[in-house]
């Protein structure tokens, strides 16, 4: 007979609660409808208390193996793990691009563009 852990694994990351044990992501108090990829990023990268993840790690992580050359998986799901959350928390950004590291999830307020004027 299986037991169930004492405590099953919650992280918090802002509004965002996940709940890997329950597969199970909640947005502002709604729950998040993702695919099984998409969850496990975001696992992969709350589980990093807002380190760095390098692409190929994520890979290796949530596709179980090695990443091959010119893949763009990672990318893909970081890109609409991005859409659901920013449209579930808007005025929020979860998931920051380090360009040549990886990702990096950590709530940070989003900050509109703003066109300055140049000087003649």
């Amino acid at each position: 007979m299986a037991t169930r852990p004492l405590e099953d694994e919650v992280i918090h990351i802002g509004q965002l609660v996940v709940r890997p044990d329950e597969f199970l992501a909640v947005a502002g108090g709604h729950a998040l409808s993702l695919s099984v990829r998409e969850l496990g990023v975001l696992v992969a990268l709350a589980r990093r208390g807002g380190r760095i993840v390098s692409r190929e790690d994520l890979y290796r992580e949530v596709w179980g193996g090695a990443m091959r050359s010119q893949d763009r998986s990672v990318d893909v799901y970081v890109h609409k793990l991005r859409t659901k959350l920013a449209h579930a928390l808007p005025g929020w950004q979860y998931i920051h691009t380090h360009f040549g590291f990886g990702y990096r999830l950590s709530p940070e307020p989003s900050q509109p563009f703003h066109e300055t004027a140049l000087p003649s």
